[in-house]
């Protein structure tokens, strides 16, 4: 039975930084595209970041262009999320989703995959 894992999440000051981590058991996803999404309390979950098997390619939303980074290492079964300069807009769970496929997407249809979230909280 495949599992997704996420931790990291917390309360930080806007401006500050955290990293999540999404650590997956049962099975290994290193052929597949890893990604993240998060959802805000009233609104429907949304795409944050994703990353190929690889992870030489990734692609962001653009709403955390240039502050988030997405990575992985395989040998670890493991993808992360470092995420910078935060603020209160960034405060929802996030969660971390396994790919069916190799490739990227940030359609939630694409993962098939998914962790119980972590909340993230930043205060302004």
């Amino acid at each position: 039975q495949a599992r997704l894992v996420e931790s990291g999440g917390g309360l930080v000051q806007a401006g500050g930084s955290l990293r999540l981590s999404c650590a997956a058991s049962g099975r290994t996803f290193s052929s597949n595209a890893m990604g993240w999404f998060r959802q805000a309390p009233g609104k429907e979950r949304e795409f944050v970041a994703t990353i190929s098997w690889s992870g030489r390619s990734t692609n962001y939303a653009d709403s955390v262009k240039g502050r988030f980074t997405i990575s992985r290492d395989n040998a670890k079964n493991t993808v992360y999320l470092q995420m910078n300069s935060l603020k209160a807009e960034d405060t929802a769970v996030y969660y971390c989703a396994g790919g069916t496929t190799s490739s990227m997407s940030s359609s939630l249809n694409s993962y098939n995959y998914w962790g119980q979230g972590t909340q993230v909280t930043v205060s302004s």
